[in-house]
């Protein structure tokens, strides 16, 4: 169940740990001109997610009146559903949070750490809340854009954004960003970028001392009821076996015999990050 308090942009749900899979996928037909940069934006998806999950279209010119598959159900990746899970692999930032009595669970789509600048795995603490924050420019990055000033004052050209969260490893910040293109993309000198309309509600949701952990997870397996889902993505830092990787999580959650083969191999196959439902029928 979605909950949205005012005009949320996030994709926000009860959290009461009966269930792993959330949301549900939808298509979206193109208006003249309209790129998939732009539909992402408008259903709050990375370019990862349309892109992987529309293969076969031009991302920047697909056409008037296409269908797109747009990607809006998500597992959770498996690991303790406290604080700010982010998963490299699949771009997404997860937030487990509690509104009254309600145990809630936030996601949104992420820009993270480029080759050579990948974002750390491990786990964090948000150490510093910072509202139209100044960017302080390293000297690393400076090196490669001696152009760049020493300071970058809040404001439309600054590449943090309205809000940030800096990390107990400090060289890392959760941020806006003034290029909302690279979400969804490795684009980053480590740090996670949000999406503008997204981190002032991380921000006003998150206290600080929240714990931040980031894995790597393309193979993520849920259940839902008495369904069992996969969801797969494409992640060239990733070195093992899509299938084997699968497999080993569905028997260490004990649901192997509930699937079908021929569908988990056609998932693994794809790697288009897609949920998809393999119980065997």
């Amino acid at each position: 169940m979605s909950w949205s308090p005012g005009s949320v942009s996030a994709d926000v749900f009860f959290h009461d740990g009966n269930t792993s899979v959330y949301g549900r996928n939808e298509t979206y037909r193109t208006k003249e001109g309209e790129s998939l940069i732009e539909v992402a934006r408008n259903f709050n998806i990375g370019f990862n997610a349309i892109a992987q999950a529309n293969p076969e279209l031009d991302p920047f010119v697909p056409g008037e009146g296409v269908v797109v598959a747009i990607p809006m159900q998500w597992i959770l990746p498996d690991v303790q559903p406290v604080g700010i899970v982010i998963n490299l692999s699949d771009y997404r930032l997860y937030h487990f949070f509690k509104e009254g009595s309600d145990n809630l669970v936030a996601t949104y789509p992420i820009g993270i750490g480029d080759d050579g600048w990948v974002t750390p795995l491990g786990k964090f603490t948000v150490v510093e809340k910072l509202e139209k924050p100044k960017w302080t420019v390293p000297p690393s990055i400076r090196k490669e854009d001696p152009s760049l000033p020493a300071v970058v004052p809040p404001g439309p050209e600054n590449p943090l954004g309205s809000h940030a969260l800096r990390l107990s490893l400090r060289s890392v910040l959760i941020h806006g960003t003034n290029r909302p293109f690279g979400i969804g993309r490795k684009v980053s000198h480590g740090c996670i970028h949000l999406y503008p309309e997204d981190i002032p509600i991380l921000f006003k949701t998150t206290a600080k001392g929240t714990r931040v952990t980031v894995v790597r997870q393309p193979v993520k397996i849920g259940k839902k009821e008495e369904r069992v889902y996969v969801e797969i993505h494409q992640d060239n830092d990733f070195k093992g076996d899509y299938l084997k990787e699968a497999w080993i999580l569905l028997k260490k959650k004990q649901l192997d015999g509930l699937v079908s083969m021929e569908r988990l191999e056609a998932a693994a196959s794809a790697k288009n990050g897609v949920v998809v439902d393999i119980t065997l029928d």
